[in-house]
């Protein structure tokens, strides 16, 4: 028995080396794929202007993801997540190379598809990370809470460094030219395919999680139990009132990041630093972004670090929000770049705080139907980003701030009543 010891704790030490593992490999695939994205979503509004060929798509684009994020979660139950992660990638790769010729004919099609792609991907991602940590908290007898939070971080941190990374290739490659067009669009986005395409093959590294942990359907299970299983998917977490009373601040998370790609860089950036300015100015977004996801990471642990991470987030927000609608003005000289990119710091901040508070939330609160939760997710944060790109068109900068004014405070007000009154009733 002495001489099997030594084996049993070798074994222990690979399997947790091998979720850590998982998180390393996830959380490149995901920051190699979306720098490509994320540039290019950022882009949209200012290089496709013709007809708002750019920020219709996105619209559209957000409105698909909203509708299959309704079937995500029993997709994801019937592939598993690690192939739903790889098959979500093949949308990315599709809108990014539509964009090489941006037409109608190109983009909308490219649009639908990522919609249903990034639904799936988005649940697979969850599903995928939660178990994982679930599971290094059971092999190393360590708080699951803390290990989520640990995850959560590493993950965010890696993924928001997409802005980063992204938007500056899109400073170097991109140039303005004489009477307002700029060129290395090409150039960017091949570049885009090549990243695209290396973090699919990364995604293929994953090692294949538990099924029965996961909860996949089987194979045999017939059409009229996948239909009732899809309806108590898209509607029983609705008959929680936990979630109901977080659905305002997955909306508000959205919002926060629709106003950000489709207004802050139109009305607040590019008159000032031109479509080259847009990447320098997302790229301090995301540097923010990720730092602040590893930090707040760090320090997450369970409901009260969550409830004070978000309100501090939600209050630099709010700040921000308020200086656009009542104080701020175009400057000139140093101060004139300087603010931009100021603003963008700080929303990445609170992007931050968002990201990676919602996920440790739901996977803690929701531990029994982890695809359905992250689903709701990805429903709610669709269907408000899908507003934004659909009505930015039609209305002003004043007014989208007055909205999300009134959506900040509708969510922390719902967030804060969940956490002082309703899980002190489901703990007790």
């Amino acid at each position: 028995m002495d001489e099997e010891a030594p084996l049993v704790v070798e074994q222990s030490q690979t399997q947790t080396l091998n979720h850590k593992r998982d998180v390393h490999i996830l959380s490149w695939a995901f920051l190699l794929i979306f720098l490509a994205y994320g540039a290019a979503q950022n882009l949209e509004s200012t290089i496709n202007t013709e007809a708002d060929l750019g920020t219709i798509s996105l619209g559209i684009l957000y409105s698909s993801f909203t509708f299959f994020s309704i079937v995500a979660s029993s997709i994801v139950r019937v592939l598993g997540s690690k192939n739903a992660l790889i098959l979500g990638t093949t949308g990315y790769w599709l809108f990014i190379a539509a964009n090489l010729k941006p037409t109608w004919y190109t983009m909308v099609p490219a649009s639908l598809y990522l919609g249903f792609a990034a639904s799936i991907i988005w649940v697979g991602q969850g599903t995928y990370l939660t178990s994982t940590a679930r599971s290094h908290a059971n092999d190393y007898n360590v708080h699951e809470g803390t290990v989520i939070g640990h995850f959560n971080g590493e993950f965010w941190g890696m993924f928001a460094s997409h802005q980063f990374v992204g938007n500056l290739l899109s400073l170097a490659l991109l140039r303005d030219e004489a009477g307002g067009s700029t060129s290395g669009t090409t150039l960017l986005f091949l570049v885009f395919l090549c990243s695209m395409t290396l973090g699919t093959i990364l995604m293929c590294f994953l090692n294949k999680r538990d099924s029965k942990k996961e909860g996949l359907q089987e194979p045999s299970i017939s059409f009229y139990s996948s239909v009732v299983s899809l309806s108590k998917a898209v509607i029983t977490p609705l008959y929680d009132v936990r979630l109901l009373l977080i659905i305002p601040l997955i909306a508000y998370s959205g919002l926060q990041q629709a106003f950000v790609w489709a207004e802050f860089t139109k009305f607040i950036v590019q008159p000032v630093l031109g479509e080259a300015g847009v990447g320098g100015s997302m790229a301090v977004y995301g540097a923010f972004d990720a730092l602040c996801s590893i930090a707040v990471g760090r320090f997450t642990s369970g409901l009260s670090s969550i409830t004070i991470i978000v309100c501090g987030g939600a209050f630099l927000q709010t700040i921000i929000f308020l200086w656009l609608l009542l104080g701020y003005s175009a400057s000139s000289g140093v101060l004139s770049i300087i603010y931009p990119l100021l603003i963008a710091a700080i929303l990445g901040i609170g992007d931050g705080v968002l990201n990676t508070q919602l996920s440790a939330l739901l996977a803690m609160l929701f531990k029994n139907d982890t695809e359905g939760a992250f689903a709701q997710l990805k429903l709610w944060q669709s269907a408000s980003i899908a507003v934004v790109f659909f009505i930015s068109p039609f209305i002003t900068l004043q007014t989208m701030l007055v909205v999300m004014l009134a959506a900040v405070f509708i969510a922390v007000a719902g967030f804060l009543f969940l956490t002082l009154k309703v899980e002190k009733a489901f703990s007790s």
